[in-house]
């Protein structure tokens, strides 16, 4: 067994791209990420790796385009407001398919917002932030452990089916400290990079492109990406239940607030009250045939996010007229995290309308 380490969520992800192969570091500070950064500014040049601080959030996307071109496994971060300033960028990734990894410590908004947790970001990230009709996997781990496998899942992810990867995080799971073991990279046969850059020594020309302009060639093109986010969904949904198999009522939460759920539902259980949590880790592509099952046995779910509704939305088109969905929201501010025993008396309240 690996040793135990104690780490903070930051430092974990980016453990876990140094152990996933990334060699290539492009980013720009901004709290509460910059931990990633100052990790790998340390770690990367002594594996013959590279860490550069762009002078921006969009020199930071475009040299991962770049980077990625080559077949090179590379990453970036950054907080809301950046993530914000890399949509384009990002665009630009899906269209050309180019592989690469990007995390979003969230912070809160909008605007200049603050550090305080934040789950806002979701549609951003989850409906394609950019220009364009596109998708790309969002990851959102709830523990420093998952920081670490989800980063090193992601960059498989990525090459897998040549596409930009986002972790979503929160200053709570980037920020808190926890035991982690790190464990080995898995091993997962990928495609080879035929499509990659390699420069004019002899070698076939090969072009990285988003732009299409012969007669049908952007259609063609955008249903081939369509195809690809279904295959996606039907092998790629990630999530986890707790207590949901005799559960009368499911609450579902993603990311930082599904652990505080997590004790609320335990508390929950303890006064006698059939009451069960669904996570999605993966947010796209979303586990919606899982929660739908669950769901239909419940009949009622209760969705909670740190924002003022957004994942709800997925939950209700996943769920359709299967089960009531009914929304707990704290939005960003002083004091924004509620607490388990909070989260208890909206269970309970819940709980008591679906005995009525």
């Amino acid at each position: 067994m690996s040793k135990r380490l104690f780490v903070k969520g930051n430092e974990a992800a980016a453990m876990g791209a140094v152990e996933a192969g990334c060699r290539y570091y492009f980013g720009y500070p901004i709290t509460p990420q910059s931990d990633i950064p100052e990790y790998l500014s340390r770690e990367l040049p002594p594996l013959n790796g590279e860490f550069i601080q762009a002078e921006s959030e969009i020199g930071a996307i475009n040299m991962l385009l770049g980077a990625s071109a080559t077949g090179a496994r590379a990453m970036t971060s950054s907080s809301s407001p950046g993530i914000s300033l890399k949509q384009e960028g990002i665009s630009y990734m899906a269209g050309a398919e180019l592989p690469g990894v990007i995390i979003n410590i969230s912070r809160s908004g909008p605007g200049l917002g603050g550090i305080d947790a934040s789950q806002s970001d979701y549609f951003q990230c989850v409906k394609g932030g950019g220009h364009g009709g596109y998708h790309i996997p969002v990851l959102a781990p709830n523990s420093v452990q998952e920081m670490y496998d989800l980063t090193m899942h992601a960059f498989d992810l990525a090459d897998l089916y040549r596409t930009p990867v986002m972790l979503l995080g929160d200053s709570v799971i980037g920020q808190m400290k926890e035991a982690l073991i790190p464990n080995p990279r898995p091993v997962r046969e990928l495609p080879a990079k035929g499509w990659a850059v390699r420069g004019k020594s002899g070698a076939e020309q090969r072009v990285v492109k988003s732009l299409f302009l012969g007669d049908g060639e952007l259609e063609a093109h955008n249903w081939h990406l369509h195809a690809k986010y279904q295959v996606m969904k039907e092998k790629e949904c990630i999530s986890e239940e707790y207590e949901t198999a005799d559960a009368r009522l499911i609450v579902a939460g993603f990311g930082s607030v599904s652990r505080i759920a997590h004790t609320a539902v335990t508390m929950a259980r303890a006064e006698g009250m059939k009451v069960g949590l669904f996570r999605p880790v993966t947010l796209f592509p979303f586990p919606e045939k899982a929660l739908a099952q669950a769901a239909a046995r419940a009949g009622k779910v209760l969705v909670v996010e740190l924002n003022t509704g957004q994942m709800v939305e997925d939950v209700r088109l996943s769920v359709g007229a299967a089960a009531q969905v009914s929304f707990y929201g704290r939005p960003p501010g002083a004091g924004s995290l509620p607490s388990p025993e909070e989260l208890l008396e909206v269970i309970r309240k819940n709980y008591e309308e679906t005995a009525r």
